[in-house]
């Protein structure tokens, strides 16, 4: 698999494929399950509201490296009509149409980082983070690999 996967999406079947490609990825870079699955469904969430909201748009998720972690990023866009009180959409209880549950907020607590934009007319962008701590093992074999 490689470091990046990109999907468009329009449909629910566009959504199992972004949730399938993120979890794929994770799982690659040695994140647990769990975190594998808060990811999937992390980008269940976003996916759902480009569906919803916006009609189509796509999913970016790769891999990012830290000196000492490793991260998977997901990059939400659309052309939507944006957002157009962004604040209250953040809030605990905000309604959506058919989400999973989780709601812009839910998404943010799951993820390590999370940052929105939007501008009503023009779209929305959500970039959000998971990272994974790299162990002992890893920093000395990629060392060794440096080292040729």
């Amino acid at each position: 698999m490689s470091d990046e996967v990109h999907i468009e999406v329009e449909c629910d079947a566009d959504i199992v494929q972004a949730r399938a490609g993120g979890r794929a990825l994770a799982s690659q870079l040695g994140f647990s399950r769990t975190d594998a699955t808060l990811i999937a469904t992390a980008i269940s969430e976003v996916a759902r509201n480009i569906v919803v909201h916006a009609g189509r748009g796509e999913i970016v998720v790769r891999k990012e490296d830290g000196t000492d972690r490793y991260g998977v990023v997901v990059i939400a866009r659309d052309s939507g009509p944006g957002i157009a009180d962004l604040e209250a959409a953040m809030e605990e209880g905000y309604g959506t149409k058919g989400g999973f549950g989780l709601g812009l907020p839910g998404t943010r607590r799951i993820m390590d980082d999370f940052d929105i934009e939007s501008a009503v007319g023009s779209g929305t962008t959500v970039t959000m983070r998971k990272w994974r701590v790299r162990d002992e093992l890893e920093r000395l074999r990629e060392k060794r690999h440096q080292m040729g």
